[in-house]
């Protein structure tokens, strides 16, 4: 890679960083501007990705389809495209996406807005059955005042619904003005022969890192916890063949009447996401890293619904066992990591006043060398936590306690991190949804490491199942322990306990300003 191209693709990259700046600096919800719940890239005029910020890997390997959506209407200068619909290029309503024209490509953003109409506050539903209880759907459209009118005219909110678009736009205009001066500077020809290589760039990177993985066929599945009991089944059969990886999800349950169900554009993301782990984690990201990984899926299947599906869950649970089920397939050709704890952990409360939304981070899987690291957001999720002073100031909550959950990441040569107790009190009445995962078996160990230890959710002290809506009375308290990552490799656990032993001496919460261990870390 000569001087001029690093030059210009790290111009590239820097327009895509700023744009996130800009973006999580002007928005008006603690979703955007604390928890950075939001993505940011540049696209070029065949509609590749050639850079992005490192933001949240769901949102990311999905832009791809939306860039395409948009580009079936041949948008023009000037024009600032919105949509959400999870099966023309978004994932799930909640996260909005923007797609506008940009001297040589196009700038896109996605932002998890709190809320966006739907039968629940926050429009995260635990028991939607179809796409239409989950918020306003928009397909690919031009955002214009009478579009907005629209949007907002159906969320709750709507002014902070207005402020957090208002800062995607403002990302867009920057990104429309770097790009001009870029241009200026190095030439239309340049850039664009820049950007062709840097997607060429990547695709090369990758296709040599796969071709020093073992060739075969490997296969692995693994479970999701649906709201009305039983058992989903993600069945994934991954074929390396010489520089090109095929993942397909033959055998998986059928899309379901629930809302665990995933569009291809959030399977396909989450292979993507687990592929570059394994074969280039530090490449700088764009479209070319995907090219030599294929995913397919049954028509109909959990992980490639079909209109109007629910699938709110999907792109925050289905996907992060998608993950799983991959990684355990790769597990049977390379080492990878213990699955870390698998789940998101979302809490969504409020009431007519206000809508808050968060994820909650757990415990990571050990690696052959590491320990996991503990409280940390896994896997599909890259996003901050919501500081208490930020989230006690804006909203009628009280965080009662957070800290680290000692014992709960598996025993093994590398030990599983810790997964995080969660505690809020609701000031005001409130509706109250949890959309979790890893609460009926913890995330497993890898090599004969012990699993980590699943989640809980309570109630005023009373466990509820991984996924309810419910009323909570002002003074009610809602509790999360979120799961710990599995261990790598056999070993005694740490200081002669298990983790159930560690577990029975912290189920007793202590008192506010009481916490167990140091506030966590969450990215």
């Amino acid at each position: 890679m000569n001087v001029e191209l690093q030059v210009i693709g790290s111009a590239l990259r820097g327009v895509a960083e700023e744009m996130g700046v800009a973006l999580v600096r002007s928005a008006f919800s603690a979703n955007v501007k604390e928890r950075r719940d939001c993505s940011t890239a540049l696209f070029d005029e065949r509609g590749r990705m050639i850079a992005q910020a490192e933001h949240i890997p769901v949102h990311l390997g999905a832009m791809p389809d939306a860039v395409a959506a948009v580009r079936a209407h041949h948008p023009e200068p000037g024009e600032t495209w919105i949509l959400n619909d999870p099966f023309t290029g978004g994932t799930h309503l909640p996260d909005v996406t923007l797609v506008s024209r940009v001297p040589l490509g196009f700038a896109v953003s996605r932002a998890h807005h709190a809320d966006v109409g739907g039968m629940e506050p926050a429009s995260l539903p635990a028991a939607s059955r179809e796409l239409f209880q989950e918020g306003l759907v928009l397909p690919p459209v031009r955002l214009t005042d009478e579009v907005l009118a629209l949007f907002l005219a159906n969320t709750r909110n709507p002014e902070q619904r207005r402020g957090d678009l208002r800062a995607q736009q403002a990302a867009h205009r920057l990104a429309e003005r770097r790009m001009a001066e870029l241009v200026e500077r190095r030439g239309a020809e340049r850039v664009a022969a820049a950007m062709d290589e840097l997607h060429a760039y990547s695709e090369r990177i990758v296709r040599a890192a796969i071709a020093q993985l073992p060739d075969g066929r490997y296969e692995a599945e693994d479970r999701l916890e649906p709201a009305d009991g039983g058992e989903l089944t993600i069945r994934c059969t991954v074929e390396i063949a010489g520089e090109e990886i095929v993942i397909d999800f033959a055998g998986t349950s059928p899309q379901h009447d629930g809302n665990l169900n995933c569009p291809l554009a959030v399977t396909r993301s989450a292979c993507f996401y687990a592929v570059r782990c394994l074969t280039a984690p530090d490449l700088p990201a764009s479209g070319g890293a995907f090219a030599p990984v294929t995913v397919t899926a049954p028509d109909g299947s959990l992980v490639n619904a079909r209109a109007p599906a629910a699938v709110v869950a999907g792109n925050v649970e289905t996907s992060s066992r998608i993950v799983d089920a991959v990684f355990a397939a790769f597990a049977r050709a390379i080492p990878v990591p213990a699955q870390g704890q698998g789940t998101m952990n979302n809490v969504a409360l409020g009431n007519r006043g206000y809508t808050y939304y968060e994820t909650i981070g757990g415990g990571q899987g050990a690696c052959p060398d590491a320990d996991g690291p503990s409280g940390v957001h896994v896997a599909m999720s890259n996003t901050l936590a919501t500081p208490v002073e930020a989230l006690e100031l804006e909203y009628p909550l009280r965080v009662e306690r957070w800290s680290l959950r000692p014992g709960s990441g598996g025993a093994g040569q590398r030990h599983g991190g810790d997964g995080v107790v969660r505690e809020l009190r609701v000031l005001e009445d409130c509706r109250l949804s949890l959309v979790t995962e890893r609460r009926a078996r913890g995330p497993r160990g890898e090599r004969g490491g012990a699993d980590g230890s699943p989640g809980r959710n309570l109630v005023n002290g009373e466990e509820v199942p991984a996924k309810t809506t419910r009323d909570l009375r002002a003074g009610d308290v809602v509790r999360v322990e979120t799961p710990g990552g599995g261990g790598y490799g056999t070993s005694a656990p740490r200081g002669g306990h298990t983790a159930s032993e560690y577990e029975q001496n912290t189920q007793q919460s202590p008192g506010r300003g009481e916490s167990s261990a140091p506030q966590p870390p969450q990215r």
